[in-house]
């Protein structure tokens, strides 16, 4: 598959010849959502938490006699039934992690980016740096690629100024490229990745199944 190379103008300079083994993966459903599940579970504190009628503070004394007043029968002031008591069957604190192999996790991210390459939401730059940040160039470059909708944009190492040219724009994210994940992929519509951005992808994706 190739795709074309554009510069910061907007012009094709050049044709890319993508890896197939990350590029052209057909798409599995199934291994997708199991993986975008898992990723937004572990983002869980699991840190929620409700006291139980035995650990409410009060006393245990019945509230007034079983019989005879022609009210509902009452045990403490801590039952789940009153005001001040405990929660039944509230939440404690737990774990939400899922586990998922390591292989179907890169499937899964190989699926993804086979997708965008299939639909042509993907576009590569030569490069993408700048001396200071600028969300003005930002912007102008979107536009000069005409992209008008929500963008993931793939650095080959960390970028700070580019990160700071796209932070006031709420619809674009930019990340080096080994820490994309499915949720970021799922998230944005279009992908833009400078060529070294892509190699990587491809070293670190291509060959280890």
């Amino acid at each position: 598959m190739q795709v074309p190379v554009y510069n910061l103008k907007g012009e094709i300079v050049e044709q890319l010849e993508l890896n197939s083994a990350v590029f052209d993966v057909p798409f599995n459903e199934a291994l997708v959502h199991q993986a975008m599940t898992r990723q937004l579970a572990n983002r869980r504190q699991g840190t929620a938490a409700s006291k139980t009628r035995g650990e409410v503070r009060g006393s245990t004394a019945k509230l007034y006699r079983q019989k005879g007043t022609g009210r509902a029968r009452r045990g403490d002031r801590k039952s789940p039934l009153l005001r001040g008591g405990g929660v039944a069957f509230g939440p404690k604190p737990r774990t939400y992690r899922q586990s998922m192999p390591k292989k179907a996790r890169r499937l899964a991210l190989k699926c993804l980016l086979s997708a965008k390459a299939r639909e042509g939401n993907i576009k590569l730059v030569q490069e993408l740096d700048f001396a200071e940040p600028k969300t003005r160039e930002m912007v102008s470059i979107l536009s000069s690629m005409g992209i008008d909708s929500s963008t993931l944009i793939l650095t080959a190492e960390a970028a700070p100024n580019v990160i700071k040219s796209a932070a006031n724009l709420p619809e674009v994210k930019v990340l080096p490229s080994t820490l994309v994940s499915v949720l970021d992929l799922l998230s944005y519509e279009v992908l833009i990745a400078t060529v070294p951005a892509v190699r990587n992808i491809e070293h670190v994706w291509g060959d280890k199944g």
